[in-house]
């Protein structure tokens, strides 16, 4: 992995080496995030939906 990463840096720099490395990193969380925000929305759609009838 960090051959890997090593590699990048040499090849596209620093800056973008970092970058790749933390959007892959953080991908999953990101992940996770969105599946929160969708079942949020879910349930401020049902509670809303409650409060007009």
């Amino acid at each position: 992995m960090y051959d890997a990463l090593i590699k990048l840096v040499n090849t596209v720099g620093f800056p973008i080496g970092v970058s790749i490395y933390l959007l892959v990193r953080f991908e999953k969380k990101i992940e996770a995030l969105d599946k929160s925000i969708s079942g949020l929305t879910v349930v401020i759609s049902t509670v809303i939906g409650k409060y007009k009838q």
